[in-house]
């Protein structure tokens, strides 16, 4: 133990007489000749006949004696000693923290590397090889139809799809079960893809965030806005976005839906024309087509793109606005459901006339205003009218409501 020096003055200290009696004390109860201190024995227990400040007598005692003896605390508050070691130990503890914090560099947003953009046949191929049995238990591929329903349908109603399509067609309605996984690195990468590929941005988005109400998300986080289609509402809008012949068209939908006055959610309309190419889907209205050509998500996928273009143009040329979304998207379905083959020669012939240089272009009168940065406008697209865009989910409607249009 350290040992620290005491000054007593013979007029006595804390009451204590002097003399020897005082040494006794300190010491516990040895005399002054003894050399023993708490089993101790140190060198010179007294100096007699010195002075040191005007006290004439000088003690070494040990730190436990003075413990035991209850001055300590007097002693520490006066001290110096033992407050130099506790700075000397912060001041340590602080150096070790400084020169860590020091050896920590600052990542930098354009420095980290972003995910690999997927393709829309990559993520579907992840699907094809996942286990969706569960999924699979849960799904209504068609309206179930009974009595003279059934028999209008079977005689006059559109085909029943061929049998080596069926699994194809249940992985549609599998997909649309499903449920954005944050744990899963494809759902993150399609999500991921679909933003950087609308906004031009390089750097991935966080997962949580405002920023995906510039894309036409509802709020800071897509998935609650997949509940009436699943991730098949994700895919839809990959599809669009990484064809390199609809990506324009994509572009120009995402452009009018930053309009200052014709502004939608892009993403949530998308969402939309997925539930109405599902309804179309289950209603068999897509069985001639996908038998023609033998597919089946080709023909959905192709279909979704069909409707959207039609909303697109009825939206331009209309000059609707987010308060029109109701009329127009019964009118859309309706078109749809009732013609698919036309809804699709549609786009068939847009794209030509786009190949050919002679597509169609915004007109002046309806895009005339400048357009804001997605940065700067689209909060108010997701939730112009202090709204929220709410619809039900495809899979669980009941069948007599597969005839009616929903709303956003």
């Amino acid at each position: 133990e350290g040992i620290i020096a005491v000054a007593v003055h013979t007029e006595g200290l804390n009451g204590f007489p002097q003399g020897c009696k005082q040494t006794e004390d300190l010491t516990n109860g040895h005399p002054k000749g003894t050399t023993i201190l708490n089993g101790l024995t140190p060198g010179n227990a007294i100096k007699e006949n010195s002075n040191l400040n005007g006290s004439p007598y000088l003690k070494t005692v040990p730190i436990s004696a003075l413990k035991q003896n209850g001055l300590l605390q007097s002693l520490a508050a006066g001290g110096h000693h033992t407050k130099t070691e506790e700075v000397s130990s912060e001041v340590e503890r602080a150096q070790e923290e400084w020169d860590a914090l020091e050896s920590i560099q600052p990542v930098l947003a354009e420095d980290l590397t972003p995910s690999p953009l997927i393709s829309f046949n990559e993520a579907l191929q992840h699907f094809q090889t996942t286990d969706l049995g569960d999924l699979l238990k849960n799904i209504q591929p068609t309206i179930r139809r009974t009595g003279l329903a059934a028999i209008t349908h079977f005689l006059f109603g559109p085909p029943r799809l061929h049998k080596d399509l069926v699994e194809e067609r249940d992985l549609v309605f599998a997909i649309a079960q499903c449920s954005l996984d944050n744990g899963q690195s494809v759902h993150m990468r399609v999500l991921q893809t679909i933003y950087r590929k609308l906004t031009g941005t390089r750097a991935d988005c966080p997962r949580y965030g405002p920023h995906w109400e510039n894309v036409g998300f509802q709020g800071t986080d897509p998935s609650t806005d997949l509940r009436g289609t699943g991730f098949l509402g994700l895919m839809h809008a990959l599809y669009f976005v990484m064809d390199p012949e609809i990506l324009p068209l994509a572009r120009d939908i995402y452009k009018l839906s930053q309009h200052p006055v014709q502004n939608f959610p892009f993403s949530v309309m998308s969402i939309n024309m997925t539930r109405i190419a599902l309804n179309a889907l289950r209603e068999e209205v897509l069985s001639k087509e996908c038998n023609r050509r033998q597919q089946v998500v080709a023909v959905l996928n192709d279909f979704y793109v069909a409707t959207f273009l039609h909303l697109y143009q009825l939206w331009k040329s209309q000059q609707n606005t987010i308060s029109d979304s109701g009329h127009v998207l019964k009118e859309v379905e309706l078109v749809a459901k009732k013609n698919p083959k036309q809804i699709l020669k549609r786009l068939e012939g847009y794209l030509k006339e786009r190949r050919a240089g002679t597509g169609h272009r915004s007109s002046p009168d309806t895009l005339s205003h400048s357009n804001p940065s997605p940065g700067d406008s689209g909060s108010r697209a997701g939730s112009q009218g202090g709204k929220d865009l709410n619809f039900t989910g495809v899979c669980e409607l009941p069948p007599e409501m597969e005839g009616e249009a929903r709303l956003i």
